[in-house]
């Protein structure tokens, strides 16, 4: 069985090597950039099946790397998972609305970090069901299996987590989630987030779903709906 590929990106060549060791021991395959730039060009070559990323580099930085990989479609899906001394609630809100699927400040528990990479991989193997049933809401059409979503048969690139909170609401059209029921759907039980960056995520969803945005409906002291 092949181990998964985890590309770890920061110019801290003793992070760098702290995160490898441990991986490495966790029995992943290992791969680094100490750039915003070589990260991109590794990705682009490349794709590994989780990034592990600083936010604060010189040149491109973190959130810029993130944006370039989440508008590509070939590497778009890749769970990233954001390792930063940044930790004030806007830094991770700019982190998610970037594309970023969890958040991880310094200094850092190394099992803690493991725990998170560990439960990434899970759900991203999670996300792709046995059969590509394609769930159609009107105008927005999503084919699980491909990770697509198209709006007038026009393709719509989502980040992982867009994706699966768009998926969690279409296929339980007319239905009230809270925000946590929306949190627990993306990232799984446990994961601590703000109500802040749950609306965040919903309003990257709906600038990338343009017009048919209408059809995600907020629910005023609840949480979101997808209309029936």
């Amino acid at each position: 069985m092949e181990k998964p590929v985890v590309l770890v990106v920061d110019d801290e060549e003793d992070l760098v090597e702290l995160v490898r060791y441990n991986l490495e021991q966790s029995e992943y395959d290992v791969r680094t950039a100490c750039s915003g730039l070589e990260a991109v060009q590794a990705v682009a070559e490349d794709p590994p099946d989780l990034i592990v990323l600083d936010l604060m580099m010189p040149g491109v930085d973190g959130l810029q790397v993130c944006n370039q990989i989440r508008a590509s479609e070939k590497t778009q899906h890749i769970p990233i998972l954001m390792l930063t001394a940044k930790g004030d609630e806007r830094d991770v809100v700019q982190g998610l609305e970037a594309g970023a699927d969890d958040y991880v400040t310094k200094p850092f528990s190394v099992q803690v970090l493991l725990a998170r990479i560990s439960a990434l991989l899970r759900r991203s193997e999670r996300s792709v069901p046995e059969q590509d049933e394609a769930i159609k809401v009107d105008r927005i059409t999503l084919f699980p299996r491909k990770h697509e979503v198209r709006i007038d048969g026009k393709p719509v690139q989502l980040t992982a987590a867009e994706f699966r909170a768009l998926h969690f609401l279409a296929r339980r059209r007319g239905w009230v989630f809270t925000r946590q029921q929306i949190v627990e759907a993306v990232h799984g039980p446990d994961y601590v987030v703000t109500d802040r960056s749950v609306d965040v995520l919903m309003v990257g969803l709906r600038k990338r779903l343009g017009k048919a945005s209408s059809y995600i409906e907020t629910v005023r002291g609840v949480g979101y709906r997808m209309k029936g």
